[in-house]
């Protein structure tokens, strides 16, 4: 028997809630204590899970306290068909190497968030693969190209004389599908998954199923304020340091935080209204934002000391205490090439970007001028606003 706590079910039900389908048909059954099995899945397309996608994943958790069986599914296989839900372009069909690679580390990032030990856990290839034209045909039918032609992306794309692939039809169809092999009663989806989730409905009935009731949560967006996307890089990982994720924070838009708040903390909504209230400063709110961020994905400890850092390094002018180090063998080493090795850039197109806009410098002595650039002993190198690394010579 699930929890039938009204106030709770009212939360999840609006908190960062955009449309549910079917409501009436939700509520009636969250409110007679029935054991649901409620889905969401995610497609590997890059390496991390980003705090935009785990707004999804909270509110999964959300349901799993109510004591809901919850199902997480990692979309190896519809990760090679690509969903252009979201893309004004058609999305390249990935390798699956490329897949695997990228959803290594996924189920272990979800974890940081849902209860292992309560959360089923599928590859939708372990069943796609195994589906034959008759079944793909009969789910096919049940569309027609008009209804794909009116979702408002694929239209602009048509009108624009953009390619469609034949392929990205069949996204729909393999998402929908997932819905019926694990005999979903509710699927999570954001606003840009809108018409996949419907499809699973429809594809449930052809199966002889009920249909599944729909939660869409709305999108949010990144740190530049267009909607976070790996691709764009505006992202706030799960996994990205304490230091860097309370940085990112921090660099969000004023016009992001009550948003912020609300999606991506688990503050009671009551208690945001109060914080607004009683602190008129943006930088107080985000202070208290980045700290709460932190806190969900590595603990208080992390949170405190991430705030500790940023307070000293940007309010005060400080360089971190814990700054790593790094042993040359030879001076002439390429400066590229020692931020490569430690992280610092992940690219040698990043370092250049970087270097053209001045964002390298060595404290003390001001932004380098030449790539170059003879590092010596003891020298302290910042790139961008967070990062730093301290040069020892052997």
């Amino acid at each position: 028997m699930a929890d039938k706590n009204v106030q709770k079910i009212n939360e999840i039900l609006t908190r960062g809630v955009e449309e549910i389908f079917v409501r009436g048909d939700l509520e009636k059954a969250l409110l007679s204590g029935k054991k649901l099995t409620i889905k969401l899945g995610i497609d590997p397309t890059s390496p991390n899970i980003h705090i935009g996608r785990a707004v999804v994943l909270w509110k999964l958790r959300s349901f799993q306290e109510l004591g809901h069986k919850i199902v997480f599914i990692v979309g190896d296989f519809t990760g090679l068909i690509g969903d252009t839900s979201d893309k004004e372009s058609e999305r390249p069909m990935l390798g699956e190497r490329e897949v695997k690679k990228n959803l290594k580390t996924y189920f272990a990032q979800a974890f940081k968030i849902l209860d292992k030990n309560k959360t089923k856990t599928y590859y939708n290839s372990s069943w796609l693969k195994k589906l034959g034209f008759k079944e793909i045909g009969e789910m096919a039918d049940l569309f027609g190209l008009h209804e794909f032609e009116a979702r408002e992306n694929i239209s602009k794309r048509l009108k624009a004389g953009k390619r469609v692939s034949l392929r990205e039809l069949l996204y729909p169809l393999m998402q929908g599908y997932d819905s019926v092999y694990i005999k979903a009663d509710v699927e999570l989806g954001g606003t840009d998954q809108k018409f996949n989730l419907l499809a699973g409905r429809t594809i449930q009935k052809h199966y002889k199923q009920i249909p599944q009731n729909i939660v869409i949560t709305s999108l949010i967006e990144g740190t530049d304020g267009r909607k976070m996307s790996s691709s764009w890089g505006n992202v706030i990982n799960i996994i990205d340091e304490p230091n860097d994720m309370f940085g990112k924070v921090m660099s969000l838009p004023d016009s992001l935080i009550e948003k912020y708040f609300i999606f991506t903390t688990r503050i009671p909504t009551e208690e945001i209204k109060k914080l607004n209230q009683e602190n008129t400063n943006p930088r107080d709110l985000k202070m208290i934002l980045a700290k709460e961020i932190v806190k969900l994905y590595h603990g208080e400890k992390m949170a405190i000391s991430a705030s500790d850092s940023f307070i000293k390094q940007f309010q005060k002018k400080e360089v971190p205490e814990d700054m790593g180090g790094v042993v040359i063998y030879n001076k002439n080493t390429p400066l590229v090439d020692i931020l490569l090795q430690n992280k610092l850039v992940a690219s040698k197109s990043e370092f250049q970007r970087l270097f053209d806009g001045g964002a390298i410098e060595i404290i003390g002595k001001g932004k380098i001028s030449s790539s170059k650039i003879i590092i010596t002993e003891g020298a302290i190198i910042k790139v961008g606003k967070r990062r730093f690394l301290k040069i020892i010579l052997k």
